[in-house]
């Protein structure tokens, strides 16, 4: 027999646990000035309860008061809440589409602004250069890319990945076009990959908030790969703007797989291409 109650204290434990992810969000904001409150709260929720029970927290309320009281938790926490899987060439498809789609549209002009939003580890702005090396694009183009933490910027600037990632590293180049062979790029130290130190001489990496801070650039291109997906619909709108007010005439912005501009207030700014969607108005 069904126990009538079950129902009801689920769901009552649901609204708990949504209360308390709304207060560890708060929390971290008034602490740290880290803002949070905008990312998409099931996510956080979701998240926030996985990382918990790997810690022993019983309670979001718990981890709370980990991670109020010792910024090295808190640094713990954000790096397993927001540091999403990434590899060098990750969806060769989708690097195969700039390459041909994209990338020519570049050529026409003698100066080329990338803007890496949500860099992470590193791998995409690495995966970039590539390209733009072997499309003759490299010298006359300037990558910004920028995370919100400072670990993940640190890692990424660094450029050395493990050596157990290699083979996926090196499928992920041929299957995206790559014309030569990615051992050009890296060297091999230990069990540690080490990439060319030339791969970012025209890379500046910055810590960037998409949430609360403002544009910096005017951009040829921006690249905004699986970010948004933690945003709730506000913040989304708000940072599509920020894209939108930082891309010049023409300019393309590439989003992840599971990303549009379908229901946002840019929709019909932009057209479709294989790669990216190509602003078409001006901003006002």
């Amino acid at each position: 027999m069904k126990n009538p109650g079950a129902n009801a204290r689920a769901t009552v434990g649901e609204d708990i646990a949504t209360i308390e992810a709304r207060l560890l969000v708060a929390g971290i904001y008034e602490v740290y000035g880290l803002d949070f409150r905008e990312y998409s709260l099931s996510t956080i929720t979701r998240n926030a309860y996985e990382y918990a029970k790997s810690r022993g927290f019983h309670t979001l309320s718990r981890l709370q008061e980990a991670v109020l009281h010792n910024p090295k938790e808190l640094e713990a926490f954000l790096w397993e809440l927001f540091v999403t899987t990434t590899s060098l060439f990750r969806d060769p498809e989708f690097y195969k589409n700039i390459r041909k789609n994209i990338l020519p549209w570049l050529k026409t002009y003698p100066f080329i602004r990338i803007w890496n939003a949500g860099c992470s580890t590193g791998e995409e702005v690495y995966s970039i250069a590539i390209l733009l090396q072997e499309e003759g694009l490299y010298r006359r183009a300037r990558i910004y890319a920028t995370d919100f933490q400072e670990k993940t910027i640190a890692i990424a600037k660094q450029g050395i990945f493990p050596i157990e990632r290699l083979e996926e590293y090196n499928r992920n180049y041929l299957e995206s076009g790559g014309k030569y062979v990615l051992s050009d790029y890296y060297i091999i130290r230990g069990s540690e990959v080490v990439f060319d130190p030339e791969l970012t001489r025209n890379v500046t990496f910055l810590i960037h908030n998409l949430s609360t801070d403002h544009s910096f650039q005017e951009f040829n291109l921006i690249l905004c790969r699986n970010v948004m997906i933690y945003f709730n619909k506000a913040l989304r709108n708000r940072v599509h703007d920020l894209f939108y007010n930082s891309l010049c005439h023409f300019g393309i912005l590439s989003l992840g797989k599971k990303e549009s501009l379908y229901f946002t207030s840019h929709e019909m700014d932009y057209r479709d291409l294989k790669g990216g969607y190509q602003k078409i108005k001006s901003a006002v």
